[in-house]
């Protein structure tokens, strides 16, 4: 299981972290997107979840090259109480060992109540020990202007898109007020619930970046209509939210309506193309089969039918009054 480039490295982290020469038992997970392979061992008969990248070479595209931000995030997560406790960290190993969560049913209730608390305090750390900054913004634009020029979609629903999505990225503000440590990849894979609290892991996409990427990304799996939302942002800011926070959030999910099919498209369905959105499926019943782990996004028509899931919700969503009304808060704010 254990590429045999790696044994000696793992055998270093089993005695540095506890004391051993070898776990008892081994089980491979499930790695989602990473690069790396990650494994549930056994040692002295309690499970830990063990981390290797196969190979540190940054040349090889992301998640590998140096781990020395992800574990410094991965810690500075655990130390505030919303990640694994961190056993073992080589970051010349690309070796991790952290607790294992033994993931139970996460209902949508208890996440709508859990989820704002925690990526409040996640927000309200300190800058990341490391310096790693990105841009996601400037980047992510860049990922759509491919997306546009490729021509992937129909002409009529592509000019409607794209003319949203523009006056969007016109007026979101980039003053870098709102920069916080975020964690960027919360899908529901790398949220799990005990049972009595969440932990966040897989700290690999962790940089500072707007407050309201992790909370759009969040709501797309947690809320499901405006009263919600209301509880969603109040439990987040601690307070009712603001006409200007709603909106933010509001105008950072339509970015992501965008966002994510240019990735999935150009990534991931690489020679499809999408005919028309007429037919794509709901948004919020999509996403909630996403949650119970019943669409598997590994799967080349389910990253099709995402991208036009969300590409759908942009179209309806720029149609609504409360569209104009963002754009106009958010532009003009108080």
């Amino acid at each position: 299981m254990i590429p045999r480039t790696k044994n000696d490295a793992v055998a270093r982290a089993l005695r540095e972290a506890f004391a051993v020469p070898q776990f008892d038992d081994i089980q491979t997970m499930t790695a989602g997107l990473s690069k790396a392979l990650v494994f549930r061992i056994v040692v002295r008969g309690y499970p830990y979840l063990l981390r290797v990248i196969p190979n540190t070479d940054a040349a090889l595209g992301p998640g590998a090259g140096d781990q020395t931000h992800h574990f410094a995030c991965m810690k500075a997560a655990a130390e505030a109480g919303i990640g694994p406790r961190v056993w073992y960290t080589s970051p010349e190993d690309g070796v991790s060992i952290t607790d294992f969560v033994d993931a139970q049913p996460f209902p949508r209730t208890e996440a709508l109540a859990l989820l704002p608390a925690t990526l409040r305090i996640l927000h309200a750390l300190p800058p990341w020990p490391t310096s790693r900054v990105v841009h996601y913004l400037d980047a992510m634009d860049k990922l759509v202007r491919r997306f546009q020029a490729a021509g992937i979609l129909i002409a009529s629903e592509s000019a409607e898109l794209f003319v949203l999505y523009s006056q969007v990225m016109d007026v979101y503000p980039r003053d870098g007020s709102d920069m916080v440590p975020s964690h960027n990849d919360l899908r529901p894979e790398n949220i799990l619930f005990d049972g009595h609290r969440v932990w966040l892991v897989d700290w690999e996409a962790a940089f500072l970046n707007d407050r309201y990427l992790d909370l759009a990304v969040v709501a797309n799996f947690v809320v499901a209509n405006a009263a919600e939302e209301e509880t969603y942002l109040r439990t987040y800011f601690g307070e009712p939210p603001s006409d200007y926070q709603r909106a933010r959030l509001y105008l950072m999910s339509q970015l992501l309506h965008l966002f994510y099919p240019a990735f999935v498209m150009l990534f991931s369905c690489k020679g499809r193309s999408i005919e028309s959105l007429a037919k794509a499926p709901d948004f919020r019943d999509f996403h909630t089969r996403i949650r119970a782990g019943e669409i598997d996004l590994a799967n080349d028509e389910s990253k099709l039918d995402y991208a036009k899931v969300h590409l759908n919700q942009l179209l309806q969503d720029g149609r609504t009054p409360r569209f104009q009304e963002s754009l106009r808060i958010v532009s003009s704010p108080i």
